[in-house]
């Protein structure tokens, strides 16, 4: 008699890091900034700038430091979301120096220094959440005390005076020397809570009491999540006339909503509510009537003072539109365009004409493939979470990040009015890029999670199969 034993272990597969991937993209997206910033310095002075080194230095350390605590940390996440940023962060610093070699603009200081800083605080920053943020579903506790902390921030710009380089926009919280900026940090504590309120809600949310025109529209009672945040967004454009903030935070809402519910009456209703919102505050209040005036006709600020519809006083929306016009297809080249007639502006939101100008049609496209980049990782990591929580905070985060893209570039390029948010990663702002690296962070966490191979399972007898043969 003979005996034949086979014997099959059955193991989880282990899935491939990518860590190598973001290793290489990483040094790629370091070059392409300092070849910019060698292009800047030949422009303007014909000789390599002398903080070259340094410059490649710094933002290699800051990039190396990323990359091995995600290597630590996060083995799983997504290989793009780093380097993307990184390369964003890299040409932001860039533009902005050769924008502090403009003898118009000297009177501001040098910017790229401090926004250095602030770099280095909002990788600090991503390693913190990266570090102490083990699991993105640790959120979910705080859904109601995020709120409270979003409400609070949120007000807390009504408190203090105007700043007048934001011409009456109370979007500033300054302490001295310091200034902060509420509405950044807010999109992420609030989108925590709409995360954890529609992963409880959703199913009431979803329910339809009747059909109109081929749309299910909600029930009365489930109005009053949406009523609720669109009084929140016409409160802050009243009282802070921040118009910007107040879109981005109704829209998101809106966005995670329908995700949630998966009803299209809640995105007719919302951009319903966004016009009527928007044409009443416009109608009374003189800084949103400016703005809308200056989006309207933005080459009346030529004309005679008497001829200038009222509330017009800046030609910044004018100078941007000149920029773009003479950038054309390809660009003048960095360090060879005359986007500093844009003044103050051209260092935040109107960064982007820098670009228009000195880098073309061409280059603004491939800023923003960059940005559509990040988006797509994060729609494609909220796809691939595993619990509704992530999902829904993936989702929200990465629609908060489109949604201030389009506000800002869509003022610029005069589509929509100007709301004076900067530009993610590209524009000067302290507050800014330490949101939008905590934001990266979160996302690589959700990531990393979804990725993650699931654990062998144990040994059990049931895996073993044994034949016996007998003559």
């Amino acid at each position: 008699m003979s005996v034949v034993t086979n014997t099959t272990t059955i193991g989880a597969i282990e899935a491939p890091s990518r860590r190598n991937t973001e290793l290489m993209l990483l040094a790629f997206a370091v070059f392409i900034p300092v070849f910019a910033y060698a292009n800047v310095g030949l422009a303007l002075n014909g000789e390599l700038p002398a903080g070259m080194l340094a410059y490649g230095l710094g933002l290699g350390l800051l990039a190396g430091v990323g990359h091995l605590v995600v290597r630590k940390f996060a083995k799983y996440a997504d290989p793009l979301l780093l380097p993307l940023a990184t390369l964003l962060n890299g040409l932001g610093l860039v533009l902005i120096w050769r924008l502090d070699q403009s003898p118009r603009l000297a009177y501001q200081g040098a910017a790229a220094p401090n926004q250095l800083l602030w770099s280095a605080l909002g990788v600090a920053m991503f390693i913190g959440v990266l570090v102490f943020l083990k699991d993105h579903r640790v959120l979910q506790r705080f859904t109601y005390i995020s709120m409270v902390l979003a409400l609070i921030l949120l007000a807390a710009p009504a408190f203090f005076p105007a700043d007048s380089a934001n011409f009456g926009a109370k979007i500033w919280i300054r302490l001295g020397p310091l200034s902060l900026q509420p509405g950044e940090f807010v999109k992420i504590i609030i989108a925590i809570f709409f995360s954890g309120y529609l992963m409880v809600k959703r199913d009431a949310l979803a329910l339809a009491s009747r059909r109109f025109m081929g749309m299910y529209l909600p029930r009365g009672r489930d109005l009053g999540p949406i009523l609720a945040v669109w009084m929140l967004s016409i409160l802050i454009l009243v009282f802070e006339t921040d118009l910007g903030t107040s879109l981005l935070f109704f829209g998101m809402f809106v966005v995670m909503l329908y995700v949630a519910t998966e009803r299209t009456s809640w995105i007719v209703f919302g951009l319903l509510m966004s016009a009527v919102g928007a044409v009443v505050v416009a109608s009374f209040e003189p800084h949103v009537k400016a703005r809308v005036a200056a989006w309207l006709n933005p080459m009346a600020i030529f004309l005679p003072p008497d001829q200038r519809p009222q509330g017009l006083i800046s030609d910044q929306a004018a100078q941007a539109l000149f920029a773009f016009g003479s950038g054309g297809t390809l660009g003048t080249g960095l360090g060879q365009g005359n986007s500093d007639l844009i003044n103050f502006a051209a260092k935040s939101d109107f960064i982007l004409g820098t670009v228009g100008e000195e880098l073309g049609l061409a280059g603004m496209m491939a800023i923003f493939l960059i940005y559509a980049l990040i988006v797509q990782r994060g729609v494609r990591t909220a796809l691939a979470a595993r619990d509704p929580f992530g999902k829904l905070l993936a989702i929200g985060l990465s629609s908060a990040f489109a949604l201030q893209v389009f506000i800002v570039a869509g003022g610029v390029l005069n589509l929509i009015p100007l709301t004076g948010m900067t530009m993610p990663f590209l524009a000067q702002g302290g507050s800014s890029v330490i949101t939008n690296w905590a934001l990266i962070a979160i996302l690589i966490r959700i990531s990393d999670t979804a990725r993650r191979p699931a654990p062998s399972p144990a040994p059990s007898p049931d895996a073993e199969m044994t034949q016996v043969v007998r003559p």
